[in-house]
């Protein structure tokens, strides 16, 4: 069955590592759907998130694969409804006079900032789950999305699980 999944990897802060993540995605023809990395608390380590769709046969291939590059620490697949998910968007918005109270009304109602205004457009950082986003999208669109950066999906284990358990 084809379903999206949400891979958490921990590398060695390295230079190329990731290069050769994503290099095995490419040689194998698979496609990541997003990609989050950054420093971890450890400034040796990084996290790479990933998100892809395929079934369960392509996602336990990524994982044996990710697990034999020299920096990989540990791979670990985040499951959504014991995770917590994020992404950081960034929106430039048409907003003349006419348009602007309906477009800061929307935001007060997602939560969300406006973070840069000018004379004939706002642009709004949305940060929230992946689903909150495309809705207030959606919305924004209408008003006409002149320009839009997606960051892709952070995610970590509720609870206390986490990457280094055993």
């Amino acid at each position: 069955m084809i379903r999206r999944y949400v891979l958490s990897v921990l590398v060695k802060n390295t230079s190329g590592v990731l290069n050769k993540v994503t290099g095995l995605f490419s040689k194998r023809g698979y496609n990541i759907r997003s990609l989050s990395v950054g420093e971890t608390d450890d400034p040796e380590s990084s996290r790479i998130t990933i998100e892809l769709v395929g079934d369960e046969q392509i996602l336990e291939q990524i994982k044996k694969q990710l697990n034999k590059l020299i920096d990989v620490v540990k791979v670990k697949g985040i499951r959504s409804r014991s995770s917590v998910y994020k992404e950081l968007v960034l929106v430039k918005v048409a907003a003349d006079a006419s348009k602007r109270a309906g477009i800061i009304e929307l935001c007060d109602i997602f939560r969300t900032k406006i973070v840069d205004i000018s004379k004939k457009t706002l642009v709004v950082e949305l940060a929230g789950t992946p689903e909150k986003n495309e809705a207030l999208i959606a919305l924004l669109s209408e008003y006409g999305i002149l320009e839009m950066a997606r960051t892709g999906i952070t995610a970590l284990e509720r609870g206390d699980s986490s990457i280094h358990d055993k």
